[in-house]
């Protein structure tokens, strides 16, 4: 389905996507608690940022896929936040992306070795209205797919206390906080 394409262009570069992204983690993920597993790889620097330049859905998923050959032969990145910040803007397209990300991941033979968190603007959980301040959960600057390592991920929540109460948590909090919060604060994440 996709061959290995290293011409396909992935920028590292300081772009605007990836200073906002990395302040959206510092500003709201780290500072807020919203995932309890953050802070270390951002303390150890073992948190990628990369944006593809690439719209269409086929050409994001070869990089993608580029990226995952990557961190198979660098151990000592974690994670990688892949932006893609043009093309994806529509929440639902965005999901059907997510979902062929996903069976990439079942077809090239990397079902238990990655797994995807998906982030976007719009972020709307099923079942939940659009206003919804829990969606600022998962709302970022840009479309985002979060890849993680799946050995890292069995050690962090083998090693955290009550991994099942971190939704919950998040929840209640975003209430707490409100939709006028989160959306004053992601929009200071855009001001880089």
């Amino acid at each position: 389905m996709f061959k290995r394409n290293y011409n396909i262009m992935i920028s590292m570069n300081k772009n605007k996507s990836i200073t906002d992204t990395k302040t959206w983690v510092n500003k709201v993920i780290v500072k807020y608690n919203l995932c309890p597993f953050a802070r270390k790889e951002v303390e150890k620097g073992s948190l990628r940022y990369i944006e593809t330049a690439q719209h269409h859905a086929d050409d994001v998923l070869s990089v993608l896929l580029r990226e995952f050959y990557y961190l198979d032969s660098h151990s000592e990145v974690e994670t990688t936040l892949f932006i893609i910040p043009q093309g994806f803007e529509g929440f639902y397209f965005f999901l059907d992306l997510v979902d062929r990300a996903n069976e990439l991941i079942g077809t090239q033979g990397y079902e238990g070795i990655y797994q995807l968190a998906n982030f976007h603007p719009d972020y709307c959980f099923e079942g939940q209205g659009q206003s919804e301040s829990s969606n600022y959960t998962n709302r970022s600057p840009y479309p985002t797919l979060h890849i993680i390592r799946e050995s890292t991920m069995e050690e962090a929540i083998a090693n955290y206390p009550d991994v099942d109460a971190i939704p919950s948590r998040n929840i209640i909090f975003c209430k707490k906080k409100g939709n006028q919060f989160f959306a004053d604060l992601l929009a200071s994440c855009m001001k880089s």
